[in-house]
């Protein structure tokens, strides 16, 4: 026969068990998955990919050289595009748009195509010096037909 105290030791011992296991669970989802195209000889897009790697993605890179054509092919507007292009789940990231911004749309699934950092900001991940002076930009949505709406300001 099991005594109260050898109950509520068991009881606790259970109750410690799964509190470190979804703490552990917590800790090691798996990355995201994420499929990039850049020039191969481009090292802003190097950086980018990097950074991206270091903050719970796990890019898939592919080196291309006609980078238009895929930009083309992925709907993304003349007016948006930077370097590179990337596909993240149903949603196209162009450029050097940061992880938080990515992480946000993930999360809030809007109707769009995707998120640009148009141009090639200054101040964004994988453009950005040390050291050197910060610069505002933005992110923008875009949808199929091009329509750019600012998601974030950085």
């Amino acid at each position: 026969m099991i005594t109260r105290r050898d109950f509520v030791a068991q009881a606790a011992a259970v109750a410690l068990t799964s509190i470190g296991a979804a703490r552990l669970l917590a800790r090691s989802s798996a990355p995201t998955a994420m499929t990039v195209y850049k020039s191969a000889s481009c090292g802003c897009c190097g950086k980018w990919v990097d950074y991206v790697r270091a903050n719970g993605f796990a890019p898939t890179v592919h080196d291309e050289e006609d980078m238009e054509s895929i930009k083309d092919d992925m709907g993304v507007p003349k007016a948006v595009r930077s370097c590179h292009t990337a596909v993240v789940g149903k949603y196209v990231i162009e450029g050097h748009v940061p992880v938080e911004d990515i992480r946000r749309l993930l999360t809030e699934h809007p109707p769009v195509a995707g998120l640009a950092a148009p141009g090639m900001p200054k101040s964004s991940p994988g453009m950005a010096v040390p050291g050197a002076p910060t610069e505002p930009y933005e992110v923008v949505t875009f949808t199929a037909a091009g329509h750019p709406e600012v998601f974030a300001r950085h």
